[in-house]
């Protein structure tokens, strides 16, 4: 497969592209400064902006899916998720792609209770204005017509540990669940590939 992956030089986005190589996909890697990027080997890398959907389909075009991973921290959350997804939605089919895989939020998704994790007592809220930024960009590709999955730890990345070759999905969120970065990875490019989840936010964790 032909994948762009918009946020190619965040942690995430940077195991995208690295599981995506290792299976012998192509991949464009979008960033924002390619020059800051130069340990990106072995895969195309451009610059781009996820905000604008121009950017977005020039990077896109002759793909046959996204991934987005993009964040950024300077931008206010809900200015800039809503920003990318309408970005995403609307570039992406102009260029004919209509796979896209973002990687997602736990405190957004239902928890045991089946209200959203950040809503749960005792869940941690000072980053609620990021949380709420993501569950907006979310509600912008529900309004979109492409077929996307929204793929989100069910708790927390493992920064640390050792990644243990797999995933399962989750019922639900679990603040005590972690994932690495590569297991996760596995995950996009499974539903990248071979999609299983349409128009939906899932919760994955490790297997």
């Amino acid at each position: 497969m032909n994948i762009v992956v918009f946020g190619a030089g965040g942690r995430a986005g940077r195991q995208a592209v690295a599981e995506a190589r290792r299976r012998g996909h192509r991949v464009t890697a979008v960033v924002r400064d390619p020059d800051a990027h130069a340990d990106l080997t072995e895969v195309r890398v451009v610059a781009g902006d996820v905000t604008d959907a121009v950017s977005v389909e020039r990077a896109a075009a002759g793909h046959d899916a996204a991934i987005s991973a993009a964040v950024d921290l300077t931008a206010p959350p809900g200015e800039f998720f809503t920003a990318s997804s309408r970005a995403l939605s609307t570039g992406l089919a102009k260029a004919g792609v209509d796979r896209l895989v973002v990687v997602g939020l736990a405190s957004i998704l239902p928890g045991a209770s089946g209200v959203p994790l950040m809503d749960e007592p005792g869940y941690p809220n000072e980053y609620r204005s990021f949380y709420l930024g993501h569950a907006a960009g979310l509600d912008e590709l529900r309004s979109g017509g492409l077929d996307w999955a929204y793929v989100a730890p069910a708790g927390d990345f493992d920064h640390e540990g050792t990644p243990v070759g797999g995933y399962r999905f989750a019922e639900h969120g679990d603040p005590r669940s972690r994932i690495t970065y590569a297991d996760l990875a596995t995950a996009l490019i499974d539903e990248a590939g071979t999609p299983t989840r349409h128009r939906e936010a899932v919760s994955v964790r490790e297997a």
